[in-house]
Protein backbone atom coordinates (compact mmCIF):
# COMPACT_ATOMS: atom_id res chain seq x y z
CA UNK A 1 0.00 0.00 0.00
CA UNK A 2 3.03 2.26 0.01
CA UNK A 3 6.39 2.81 -1.68
CA UNK A 4 9.48 0.85 -0.81
CA UNK A 5 11.45 3.81 0.59
CA UNK A 6 8.87 5.86 2.49
CA UNK A 7 7.70 5.76 6.07
CA UNK A 8 4.02 5.38 6.97
CA UNK A 9 1.97 8.42 7.93
CA UNK A 10 -1.02 6.21 8.68
CA UNK A 11 -1.64 2.55 9.34
CA UNK A 12 -4.34 0.06 8.43
CA UNK A 13 -5.56 -2.31 11.14
CA UNK A 14 -6.65 -5.72 9.86
CA UNK A 15 -8.41 -6.57 13.12
CA UNK A 16 -10.24 -9.89 13.05
CA UNK A 17 -10.74 -11.87 9.90
CA UNK A 18 -14.04 -13.53 9.15
CA UNK A 19 -17.58 -12.89 7.99
CA UNK A 20 -19.78 -9.98 9.01
CA UNK A 21 -21.80 -12.43 11.14
CA UNK A 22 -18.67 -13.40 13.09
CA UNK A 23 -17.80 -9.72 13.50
CA UNK A 24 -21.28 -9.05 14.92
CA UNK A 25 -20.89 -11.90 17.41
CA UNK A 26 -17.45 -10.64 18.48
CA UNK A 27 -18.79 -7.09 18.75
CA UNK A 28 -21.58 -8.25 21.07
CA UNK A 29 -19.17 -10.22 23.27
CA UNK A 30 -16.53 -7.49 23.52
CA UNK A 31 -19.14 -4.75 24.03
CA UNK A 32 -20.60 -6.74 26.92
CA UNK A 33 -17.15 -7.24 28.45
CA UNK A 34 -16.30 -3.55 28.03
CA UNK A 35 -19.62 -2.34 29.49
CA UNK A 36 -19.31 -4.57 32.56
CA UNK A 37 -15.68 -3.54 33.00
CA UNK A 38 -16.40 0.19 32.96
CA UNK A 39 -19.56 -0.08 35.06
CA UNK A 40 -17.98 -2.45 37.59
CA UNK A 41 -14.88 -0.33 38.09
CA UNK A 42 -16.93 2.87 38.36
CA UNK A 43 -19.05 1.21 41.06
CA UNK A 44 -15.87 0.25 42.95
CA UNK A 45 -14.55 3.82 42.73
CA UNK A 46 -17.84 5.39 43.87
CA UNK A 47 -18.44 2.96 46.75
CA UNK A 48 -14.90 3.36 48.10
CA UNK A 49 -15.12 7.16 47.85
CA UNK A 50 -18.45 7.51 49.68
CA UNK A 51 -18.30 4.74 52.29
CA UNK A 52 -16.27 5.59 55.41
CA UNK A 53 -15.75 1.91 56.23
CA UNK A 54 -13.55 1.60 53.13
CA UNK A 55 -11.27 4.54 53.89
CA UNK A 56 -8.07 2.52 54.22
CA UNK A 57 -4.86 2.14 52.18
CA UNK A 58 -6.04 -1.13 50.65
CA UNK A 59 -9.07 0.52 49.07
CA UNK A 60 -7.13 3.66 48.19
CA UNK A 61 -4.86 1.49 46.05
CA UNK A 62 -7.91 -0.34 44.68
CA UNK A 63 -9.37 2.95 43.40
CA UNK A 64 -6.23 3.62 41.38
CA UNK A 65 -6.15 0.04 40.10
CA UNK A 66 -9.76 0.41 38.93
CA UNK A 67 -8.91 3.70 37.20
CA UNK A 68 -5.96 2.03 35.45
CA UNK A 69 -8.04 -0.94 34.33
CA UNK A 70 -10.79 1.33 33.00
CA UNK A 71 -8.34 3.52 31.08
CA UNK A 72 -6.41 0.55 29.67
CA UNK A 73 -9.48 -1.11 28.24
CA UNK A 74 -10.88 2.22 27.00
CA UNK A 75 -7.73 2.91 24.99
CA UNK A 76 -8.07 -0.37 23.09
CA UNK A 77 -11.65 -1.70 23.09
CA UNK A 78 -13.55 1.23 21.44
CA UNK A 79 -11.09 1.06 18.51
CA UNK A 80 -11.59 -2.70 18.42
CA UNK A 81 -15.39 -2.35 18.44
CA UNK A 82 -15.36 0.29 15.72
CA UNK A 83 -13.18 -1.94 13.55
CA UNK A 84 -15.67 -4.82 13.93
CA UNK A 85 -18.50 -2.58 12.70
CA UNK A 86 -16.59 -1.29 9.68
CA UNK A 87 -16.87 -3.37 6.49
CA UNK A 88 -13.27 -2.64 5.36
CA UNK A 89 -9.82 -2.19 6.89
CA UNK A 90 -9.67 0.38 9.68
CA UNK A 91 -7.37 3.39 9.27
CA UNK A 92 -5.44 5.00 12.14
CA UNK A 93 -3.16 8.02 11.83
CA UNK A 94 0.48 7.98 12.88
CA UNK A 95 -0.22 10.45 15.74
CA UNK A 96 -3.13 8.34 17.00
CA UNK A 97 -0.98 5.21 16.78
CA UNK A 98 1.84 6.82 18.79
CA UNK A 99 -0.63 8.10 21.41
CA UNK A 100 -2.42 4.78 21.73
CA UNK A 101 0.79 2.77 22.12
CA UNK A 102 2.28 5.21 24.63
CA UNK A 103 -0.83 5.31 26.83
CA UNK A 104 -1.30 1.54 26.63
CA UNK A 105 2.28 0.79 27.70
CA UNK A 106 2.41 3.58 30.30
CA UNK A 107 -0.78 2.49 32.02
CA UNK A 108 0.40 -1.13 31.99
CA UNK A 109 3.73 -0.19 33.58
CA UNK A 110 1.94 1.93 36.18
CA UNK A 111 -0.28 -1.02 37.00
CA UNK A 112 2.69 -3.33 37.56
CA UNK A 113 4.27 -0.80 39.92
CA UNK A 114 0.96 -0.44 41.76
CA UNK A 115 0.57 -4.21 42.14
CA UNK A 116 3.99 -4.34 43.77
CA UNK A 117 2.98 -1.54 46.14
CA UNK A 118 -0.28 -3.34 46.98
CA UNK A 119 1.70 -6.48 47.84
CA UNK A 120 3.84 -4.52 50.29
CA UNK A 121 0.66 -3.00 51.75
CA UNK A 122 -0.75 -6.50 52.35
CA UNK A 123 2.57 -7.55 53.94
CA UNK A 124 2.38 -4.69 56.44
CA UNK A 125 -1.30 -5.40 57.16
CA UNK A 126 -0.71 -9.10 57.91
CA UNK A 127 2.80 -9.11 59.38
CA UNK A 128 2.75 -5.76 61.24
CA UNK A 129 -0.94 -5.10 61.99
CA UNK A 130 -0.29 -2.94 65.07
CA UNK A 131 1.92 -0.54 63.09
CA UNK A 132 -0.15 -0.67 59.90
CA UNK A 133 -1.87 2.70 60.28
CA UNK A 134 1.42 4.36 61.22
CA UNK A 135 3.43 2.92 58.32
CA UNK A 136 0.73 3.12 55.66
CA UNK A 137 -0.51 6.61 56.50
CA UNK A 138 -2.22 8.87 53.96
CA UNK A 139 1.01 10.72 53.12
CA UNK A 140 2.86 7.47 52.39
CA UNK A 141 0.02 6.09 50.27
CA UNK A 142 -0.26 9.28 48.22
CA UNK A 143 3.50 9.36 47.66
CA UNK A 144 3.61 5.69 46.62
CA UNK A 145 0.71 6.00 44.17
CA UNK A 146 2.15 9.21 42.68
CA UNK A 147 5.51 7.49 42.22
CA UNK A 148 3.80 4.59 40.41
CA UNK A 149 2.07 6.92 37.96
CA UNK A 150 5.18 9.03 37.31
CA UNK A 151 7.38 5.96 36.85
CA UNK A 152 4.86 4.34 34.52
CA UNK A 153 4.67 7.27 32.13
CA UNK A 154 8.32 8.34 32.22
CA UNK A 155 9.65 4.82 31.66
CA UNK A 156 7.76 4.38 28.38
CA UNK A 157 8.87 7.60 26.66
CA UNK A 158 12.06 6.12 25.19
CA UNK A 159 10.58 2.74 24.13
CA UNK A 160 7.79 4.44 22.17
CA UNK A 161 10.17 7.04 20.74
CA UNK A 162 12.60 4.33 19.65
CA UNK A 163 9.81 2.30 18.05
CA UNK A 164 8.73 5.17 15.81
CA UNK A 165 12.27 6.14 14.80
CA UNK A 166 12.31 3.22 12.39
CA UNK A 167 11.26 3.53 8.77
CA UNK A 168 8.08 1.56 8.11
CA UNK A 169 8.65 0.81 4.45
CA UNK A 170 7.60 -2.83 4.09
CA UNK A 171 3.93 -2.03 4.46
CA UNK A 172 1.58 0.06 6.57
CA UNK A 173 -0.83 -2.78 7.33
CA UNK A 174 -0.86 -3.96 10.96
CA UNK A 175 -2.21 -7.45 11.50
CA UNK A 176 -3.77 -6.46 14.81
CA UNK A 177 -6.74 -4.63 16.30
CA UNK A 178 -4.62 -1.80 17.76
CA UNK A 179 -1.12 -0.34 17.36
CA UNK A 180 0.86 -3.25 18.75
CA UNK A 181 4.60 -2.66 19.10
CA UNK A 182 5.60 -6.10 17.88
CA UNK A 183 3.59 -5.74 14.69
CA UNK A 184 4.98 -2.23 14.12
CA UNK A 185 8.54 -3.55 14.28
CA UNK A 186 7.67 -6.20 11.71
CA UNK A 187 6.98 -3.43 9.18
CA UNK A 188 10.41 -1.83 9.51
CA UNK A 189 13.12 -2.25 6.89
CA UNK A 190 15.76 -1.29 9.47
CA UNK A 191 17.66 -3.63 11.75
CA UNK A 192 15.51 -3.73 14.92
CA UNK A 193 17.43 -6.48 16.74
CA UNK A 194 19.33 -4.20 19.14
CA UNK A 195 16.23 -2.13 19.98
CA UNK A 196 14.21 -5.30 20.55
CA UNK A 197 16.88 -6.55 22.95
CA UNK A 198 16.79 -3.26 24.91
CA UNK A 199 12.98 -3.43 25.01
CA UNK A 200 13.27 -6.99 26.30
CA UNK A 201 15.64 -5.88 29.09
CA UNK A 202 13.28 -3.03 30.02
CA UNK A 203 10.30 -5.41 30.12
CA UNK A 204 12.28 -7.76 32.36
CA UNK A 205 13.24 -4.87 34.65
CA UNK A 206 9.67 -3.57 34.94
CA UNK A 207 7.84 -6.86 35.29
CA UNK A 208 10.40 -8.77 37.33
CA UNK A 209 11.23 -5.64 39.32
CA UNK A 210 7.63 -5.27 40.45
CA UNK A 211 7.23 -9.02 40.91
CA UNK A 212 10.13 -9.31 43.38
CA UNK A 213 8.46 -7.29 46.19
CA UNK A 214 5.28 -9.26 45.50
CA UNK A 215 7.06 -12.60 45.91
CA UNK A 216 8.98 -11.46 48.99
CA UNK A 217 5.84 -9.97 50.56
CA UNK A 218 3.76 -13.10 50.01
CA UNK A 219 6.55 -15.32 51.31
CA UNK A 220 6.38 -13.46 54.63
CA UNK A 221 2.57 -13.28 54.49
CA UNK A 222 2.15 -17.04 54.00
CA UNK A 223 4.72 -17.76 56.70
CA UNK A 224 2.86 -15.46 59.13
CA UNK A 225 -0.57 -16.92 58.27
CA UNK A 226 0.63 -20.49 58.84
CA UNK A 227 1.71 -19.51 62.36
CA UNK A 228 -1.80 -18.37 63.31
CA UNK A 229 -3.19 -21.09 65.62
CA UNK A 230 -6.90 -20.93 64.72
CA UNK A 231 -8.33 -21.94 61.34
CA UNK A 232 -10.73 -18.98 61.36
CA UNK A 233 -7.83 -16.61 62.02
CA UNK A 234 -5.84 -18.04 59.11
CA UNK A 235 -8.87 -17.82 56.85
CA UNK A 236 -9.52 -14.20 57.80
CA UNK A 237 -5.88 -13.24 57.30
CA UNK A 238 -5.67 -14.89 53.90
CA UNK A 239 -8.96 -13.36 52.74
CA UNK A 240 -7.37 -9.90 52.95
CA UNK A 241 -4.79 -10.99 50.35
CA UNK A 242 -6.70 -13.47 48.18
CA UNK A 243 -8.09 -10.90 45.73
CA UNK A 244 -4.76 -9.20 45.13
CA UNK A 245 -2.94 -12.54 44.84
CA UNK A 246 -5.46 -13.80 42.25
CA UNK A 247 -5.13 -10.62 40.20
CA UNK A 248 -1.33 -10.82 40.36
CA UNK A 249 -1.33 -14.35 38.91
CA UNK A 250 -3.63 -13.38 36.03
CA UNK A 251 -1.95 -10.04 35.28
CA UNK A 252 1.66 -11.19 35.41
CA UNK A 253 0.91 -14.48 33.66
CA UNK A 254 -0.52 -12.84 30.53
CA UNK A 255 2.14 -10.13 30.33
CA UNK A 256 5.00 -12.61 30.65
CA UNK A 257 3.81 -14.28 27.46
CA UNK A 258 3.51 -10.98 25.57
CA UNK A 259 6.44 -8.81 26.67
CA UNK A 260 9.16 -10.83 28.40
CA UNK A 261 10.73 -12.35 25.30
CA UNK A 262 13.83 -11.38 23.30
CA UNK A 263 11.91 -11.35 20.00
CA UNK A 264 9.07 -8.82 19.92
CA UNK A 265 7.94 -9.59 16.37
CA UNK A 266 6.14 -12.89 16.84
CA UNK A 267 3.00 -14.37 15.27
CA UNK A 268 0.13 -11.92 14.91
CA UNK A 269 -2.55 -14.38 16.08
CA UNK A 270 -0.56 -15.11 19.24
CA UNK A 271 -0.25 -11.37 19.94
CA UNK A 272 -3.96 -10.84 19.38
CA UNK A 273 -5.01 -13.55 21.82
CA UNK A 274 -2.69 -12.41 24.61
CA UNK A 275 -3.58 -8.74 23.97
CA UNK A 276 -7.27 -9.65 24.32
CA UNK A 277 -6.53 -11.26 27.68
CA UNK A 278 -4.71 -8.12 28.87
CA UNK A 279 -7.03 -5.44 27.51
CA UNK A 280 -10.44 -7.17 27.64
CA UNK A 281 -10.57 -10.23 29.90
CA UNK A 282 -8.39 -9.12 32.84
CA UNK A 283 -10.09 -5.70 33.27
CA UNK A 284 -13.44 -7.53 33.05
CA UNK A 285 -12.46 -9.85 35.92
CA UNK A 286 -11.10 -7.07 38.15
CA UNK A 287 -14.44 -5.93 39.68
CA UNK A 288 -15.41 -9.52 40.48
CA UNK A 289 -12.02 -10.50 41.90
CA UNK A 290 -11.92 -7.58 44.32
CA UNK A 291 -15.58 -7.63 45.42
CA UNK A 292 -16.97 -11.17 45.52
CA UNK A 293 -14.52 -12.34 48.20
CA UNK A 294 -14.55 -9.07 50.16
CA UNK A 295 -17.22 -9.08 52.87
CA UNK A 296 -16.62 -5.45 53.85
CA UNK A 297 -17.05 -4.24 50.27
CA UNK A 298 -20.15 -6.40 49.71
CA UNK A 299 -21.68 -4.92 52.86
CA UNK A 300 -20.89 -1.39 51.71
CA UNK A 301 -22.29 -2.15 48.25
CA UNK A 302 -25.48 -3.57 49.75
CA UNK A 303 -25.95 -0.46 51.88
CA UNK A 304 -25.34 1.72 48.84
CA UNK A 305 -27.99 -0.15 46.83
CA UNK A 306 -30.46 0.21 49.72
CA UNK A 307 -29.83 3.96 49.91
CA UNK A 308 -30.36 4.30 46.17
CA UNK A 309 -33.61 2.35 46.34
CA UNK A 310 -34.79 4.45 49.25
CA UNK A 311 -33.89 7.63 47.37
CA UNK A 312 -35.86 6.48 44.30
CA UNK A 313 -38.90 5.63 46.43
CA UNK A 314 -38.86 9.08 48.03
Amino acid sequence: MMGNHSSAMEFFLLGFRGSSKLHLILFTIFFFFYSVTVLGNLVIIMIVCVDKRLQSPMYFFLIHLSVLETLTTTIVVPVLLWGLLQPGIQTISLAACVTQLFLYLSLGTTEFALLGAMAVDRYVAVCNPLRYNIIMNSHTCTWVVSACWVFGFLSEIWPVYATFQFTFCKSNVLDHFFCDRGQLLRLSCDDTLFTEFILFLMAVFIIIGSLIPTIVSYTYIISTILKIPSASGRRKAFSTCASHFTFVIIGYGTCFFLYVKPKQTQAAEYNKIVSLLISVVTPFLNPFIFTLRNDKFKEALGDGVKRCCQFLKD
